[in-house]
């Protein structure tokens, strides 16, 4: 068996855990060869496919290393066009692939299910700190985020304290708030704004307003693709080519420009970005990350193609890839923790 592996989409800590977990399973379990793809599907894509093999060695002493040592892309896309396809499937040929491991994100998972129609079979794995992946309760990475973000907001809290002011602080996760509600919750920021849920900017100016009264500071913790009621979306830039072009970015100054003409306190924003996606994973994200990497093996051994693993009810399992293409999870109207959030008393910008 002679079987592919490569991280696609954004970086995200974990992955080593996964390259090493899916590796070493395949090796031990079945004599598999375990072949690296160099920076997601662009490694299938060139004129000679970027690879190189991952034996034993290669993989041991990579699960504490954030990033990926296959490298990734987000701008890869081998279904963009026919020449394009063809020239993938032709390189999966040349390397007598039995199948892939593809470890990535919604947009990923689409391509792997499409590459699926043209005969190249893959095992998916879920990868990204947005949390926001169809039929999978906790994505790692994840943690790891919500550990950086939270430790920002606290860092954050001290000087708005010292300084009585009202602080914005910006999360990445796209059009899901997972990161912003468990950071914020995590961190006891005083408002947490959601893509989820408009907010009302009178309703952030009358918490900022009674704050300043009483506490003299303010913590706001905003997800990147939160929007006040009425207005757009906050497009940071578009990347032409991406599975995904539209990058979110820069909410925390459109706030900051519309609270500071109604507040006596100075407003000042943060973008946390990227730090989220950096570092060492945390323990938890290690260890989801190699029993999502193990089960993956075994899909594989088993010849499940077609499927993702997931955690559901904290129990491994797994779901058609069909499913979570092109898909997103972004929180529920009634989630328990945006009923925690409401009933301990943090804004959630709500009229």
């Amino acid at each position: 068996m002679r079987i592919g592996i490569l991280t696609g989409g954004g970086d995200c800590p974990g992955l080593n855990a996964v390259i090493r977990a899916v590796t070493k399973s395949l090796i031990r379990q079945c004599g598999a060869e375990v072949i690296g793809i160099e920076d997601g599907f662009f490694g299938l894509m060139d004129a000679s496919p970027r690879t190189r093999v991952l034996d034993w060695r290669s993989v041991s002493g990579i699960a504490h290393r954030g990033g990926t040592i296959l490298g990734t892309s987000n701008k890869s896309n081998p279904l963009r066009s026919p020449a394009d396809t063809e020239r993938t499937l032709a390189n999966a040929r040349a390397l007598a692939l039995d199948g892939l491991v593809v470890i990535g994100g919604d947009g990923t998972m689409s391509i792997a299910h499409g590459l699926a129609a043209h005969g190249l079979r893959s095992v998916g794995v879920p990868k990204t700190i947005d949390n926001d992946i169809v039929g999978c309760e906790r994505s790692f990475g994840f943690d790891t985020a919500v550990a950086t973000a939270t430790e920002g907001l606290m860092r954050i809290e001290t000087t708005a304290m010292s300084h009585s002011r009202v602080m914005i602080v910006e999360t990445m996760g796209r059009h899901a708030g997972w990161i912003a509600l468990e950071a914020g919750l995590a961190a006891a920021a005083d408002i947490i704004l959601l893509p989820e849920i408009d907010y009302s900017i009178e309703a952030v100016v009358r918490v900022c307003r009674t704050r300043e009264a009483k506490q003299h500071y303010t913590v706001i913790c905003v997800g990147e693709g939160a929007k006040a009621r009425g207005a757009d979306l906050t497009v940071q830039n578009t990347v032409p080519g991406s599975h995904d072009p539209i990058r979110l970015g820069g909410v925390a100054h459109v706030l900051r420009e519309q609270l500071q003409p109604h507040l006596k306190s100075e407003v000042r924003a943060t973008v946390l970005g990227h730090v989220q996606r950096g570092g060492q994973p945390t323990p938890f994200d290690r260890v989801l990350a190699t029993r999502f990497g193990h089960h993956a093996a075994q899909l594989v051994a088993a010849g499940r193609f077609g499927e993702m693993v997931t955690l559901q009810g904290g129990a491994l399992c797994t779901v058609p890839m069909a499913r979570v293409a092109d898909q997103q999870r972004t929180i529920a109207a009634d989630d328990p923790l945006l009923v925690t959030a409401r009933e301990i008393g943090v804004s959630l910008g709500e009229a």
